[in-house]
């Protein structure tokens, strides 16, 4: 992995005050901290499915946390339970299974439960943590469908806790730099705007992503969810209808879900951005033309190796581990009563603009997004 510290100090001095502004929009880990008093409380997570991310990912970001730790599991699988509580030093009252899940009330251990398991559980999982008195992170793509995602959001409020989604990205320096250049035209307005996230899927072809009732779709789902969000989030705006398109290369592998889409989002005032995503090729970038030059991100929304360059050089930041950030964003967040910045809200909208998507494939025409 190229070190993002490898750049020149007249690269960073001509980057200026633009640098340092991407903290001004969304602050850091490191940043929050700064700004505020430790907690003196550590909230206690529960994940909920110990697939790849949270093996890979999850469980060793919460052993780099400040606000959260690791508390407890749930689990179909008595092997893993068995595996985690050993590594992890798990006690056997923080774990459960899916016909125990709702006893997770009584354990004042865990305050907040991690949704990562397959999409089309999100909402049933989602609902139960809230009754149970839990507030909750849900992985993405949020939902099934958008009225998935109204119910979700609903179902929190109305048990007095908050709901929250796996956005990393909105945590990520590069990526809250392109948020802070785009929303704040620091180089004049954005002229043009082309995002794409991919990969060459080679996985088991029996894995649930690839069955429809369960992920809801392929890679639009999956990877496309940040193409749109690196639109929405550059622009500060929300799209108001989408034409799309698709292809199919390996149909018998792709058979119930989406391989590759190509999609044009209209915002008000009439531009338009392009955006692409696909399970058959490589693909992650965010680029941006505007009034006076360019900015963009390559790789743009990977869990680490980010890289950007602007019109004053490479942008200047640490590689950070984003989902150690996220969480403890909403540890704090929970702790202070304080709104997290990526609520189920928009989870609802990019899931909105999913469903259009979804629907201008089917019709062939551009689709309002309701």
């Amino acid at each position: 992995m190229k070190s993002a510290s490898k750049f020149s100090r007249r690269n960073f001095l001509h980057y200026g005050l633009a640098g340092a502004g991407a903290m001004a929009l969304a602050p850091t880990l490191s940043a929050l901290a700064a700004c505020s008093p430790a907690p003196d409380k550590k909230m206690g997570i529960a994940l909920v499915g110990l697939g790849g991310y949270s093996n890979g990912q999850l469980a060793p970001a919460l052993q780099q946390t400040n606000n959260c730790y690791l508390a407890g599991i749930v689990t179909g699988t008595p092997d893993k339970a068995t595996k985690w509580a050993q590594q992890y030093n798990i006690p056997q009252k923080n774990i459960y299974n899916y016909q125990n899940f709702d006893q997770i009330v009584d354990n004042k251990d865990i305050d907040i439960i991690y949704i990562v398991l397959p999409v089309a559980l999100h909402k049933e999982y989602t609902i139960r943590a809230a009754q149970a008195g839990k507030h909750v992170i849900c992985e993405k793509p949020m939902a099934l469908n958008a009225r998935d995602c109204e119910d979700m959001i609903a179902a929190c409020k109305k048990a007095n806790r908050m709901l929250s989604i796996g956005y990393r990205l909105h945590f990520e320096p590069h990526n809250m730099e392109v948020m802070r250049l785009g929303q704040k035209q620091v180089f004049g307005k954005v002229t043009q705007l082309e995002n794409a996230n991919g990969f060459v899927y080679g996985g088991n072809p029996n894995a649930w992503r690839l069955k429809k009732a369960l992920s809801g779709g392929g890679a639009l789902m999956d990877m496309g969810i940040y193409a749109i969000q690196g639109a929405r989030y550059t622009l500060g705006q929300e799209p108001i209808a989408v034409m799309a398109r698709q292809e199919k290369t390996k149909p018998d592998l792709f058979k119930e879900v989406d391989e590759t889409i190509y999609w044009e989002l209209e915002f008000p005032g009439g531009f338009k951005s392009q955006g692409k995503s696909s399970y058959n090729n490589n693909w992650s970038y965010l680029k941006a033309k505007t009034e006076k030059g360019s900015f963009e991100l390559e790789p743009a929304y990977g869990y680490g190796g980010i890289q950007g360059k602007t019109p004053n050089g490479v942008m200047p930041f640490p590689q950070i581990n984003q989902q150690a950030a996220q969480m403890d964003d909403f540890a704090r967040c929970v702790l202070t009563s304080k709104p997290t910045r990526v609520p189920g809200e928009e989870g609802l909208k990019d899931m909105k603009v999913v469903d259009a998507i979804y629907r201008s494939l089917v019709s062939g025409k551009q689709e309002r997004i309701v």
